[in-house]
């Protein structure tokens, strides 16, 4: 595929140091990948890439706005992005993911596609429960309000103090008696 060759970034022929690219992720992007979640939107993603004899250290910073579908009115509005994430390429034998934040390639690997990469680090930013801008106003007052009730109960004081009653040992409770009269 053409479009996905856009994203990929020549390797082999760079010498050990800091490098940068930059990549326009439109429609197109998200058109590459089939998934429910986004279809469009524009970012922008800036990957700075610093190569050693060992490792490739890359640093994704990507910018922008996608489209998503609000859960309760399932109308489309627009989520920022806003995202700085890290990833280590250790140069080995053989291909093997080591965690979600690194892996190893073969040593002669010629390129690096990061199309992959970078929509996951856009999936990964995308809530759960997406809602439109006007109802995630109202969600979290009524979160607020229910922090509030669990914390200002009298009812969890009352209760604690009759934990702490059971609790005392047998042998001083007759003496608790005895200080009460």
């Amino acid at each position: 595929m053409k479009v996905l060759r856009k994203y990929e970034i020549q390797i082999f022929k760079l010498s050990n140091g800091l490098h940068e690219f930059e990549f326009d992720l439109d429609k197109e992007f998200f058109d590459l990948f089939e998934n429910e979640i986004v279809n469009k939107g524009f970012l922008q993603a800036k990957v700075s890439l610093e190569k050693s004899e060992t490792m490739i250290q890359t640093t994704f910073i990507i910018h922008g706005s996608v489209e998503l579908e609000c859960d309760r009115s399932l109308d489309l509005f627009d989520f920022p992005i806003d995202l700085e994430r890290a990833f280590i390429y250790k140069l080995g034998d053989e291909t093997n993911e080591l965690s979600d934040e690194a892996m190893v390639i073969p040593r002669d690997t010629q390129k690096l596609n990061v199309a992959s990469i970078m929509f996951e680090f856009i999936g990964l930013d995308i809530p759960m429960k997406k809602l439109h801008p006007r109802y995630s106003e109202e969600d979290d007052e009524e979160n607020d309000d229910e922090v509030l009730l669990i914390y200002s109960s009298e009812e969890k004081d009352q209760t604690e103090d009759q934990e702490n009653e059971e609790m005392i040992d047998p042998r001083w409770a007759s003496l608790k008696k005895l200080k009460n009269k």
